[in-house]
């Protein structure tokens, strides 16, 4: 049995020491939440598809589940990538529009120095607005913020919730004379996304993650501003 507070209910996020009790000979008996009286963690018996779409809809309980109650450990990878699709898209975008790129010459591209340039950009804009986020929430409420384990919980929901930028690829390879518009769509779901992640983690109102997510952008577009005065394409 795990130890008491090592999950979550996902309807109240009151703590609970377990998830379900197994009765042997494949009988399993999701526990009750002691405070809301509803299945602690109900998506324990879900298909990860259904799982998925529930977070894409941006669900509270999706969230608290994958957040409190899996083990998924992929948010270093996952901000990593999704840098990659950043970089690899402003990279594209530096590229004259009427240079045909041939799809065998993709790792040459790769290793000019404008992608990697484009990752370095990218990389300093994420950690601007994830400073943002973090001064703003820190002054706002000190006492959710008090541990490293804590900071280090909300650093692994905000990588983990902006999956969707996973989205800026097939818009690029895509392309049509709405992918401008698709752009700003994914832009708006990671934010909407890195809010209830915020949310979820510190079991705030919806005000307050707006704000940290308003001074992220905030500081993130000064960064923005910095690179340009400097020359650089951005």
């Amino acid at each position: 049995m795990a130890a008491i507070g090592a999950y979550r209910c996902i309807e109240c996020n009151r703590e609970a020491a377990e998830l379900y009790r197994d009765y042997q000979r494949g009988v399993l008996r999701i526990s009750i939440c002691k405070s809301c009286q509803k299945p602690v963690d109900k998506y324990i018996e879900y298909d990860p598809v259904i799982i998925l779409i529930n977070a894409i809809l941006c669900k509270a309980q999706a969230y608290r589940h994958i957040l409190f109650n899996t083990k998924i450990n992929i948010h270093g990878k996952l901000c990593v990538f999704c840098l990659l699709c950043e970089a690899y898209l402003r990279w594209l975008q530096l590229q004259d529009s009427s240079q045909n790129i041939d799809p065998d010459d993709l790792i040459r591209y790769a290793k000019e120095w404008d992608f990697y340039r484009m990752f370095g950009i990218a990389s300093l804009e994420q950690t601007s607005f994830l400073v943002g986020i973090f001064i703003t929430l820190w002054w706002m409420r000190p006492k959710m913020l008090k541990t490293k384990s804590d900071f280090i919980l909300l650093l692994k929901a905000l990588l983990l919730s902006s999956y969707g930028k996973l989205l800026l690829i097939p818009a690029v390879i895509w392309e049509h004379d709405y992918t401008p518009v698709c752009l700003a769509f994914i832009k708006v779901f990671v934010l909407i996304s890195n809010s209830q992640a915020i949310r979820v983690t510190l079991n705030l109102n919806r005000l307050l993650p707006w704000l940290a997510i308003i001074f992220g952008l905030i500081l993130e577009n000064g960064v923005v501003c910095l690179f340009q005065k400097m020359g650089w394409d951005v």
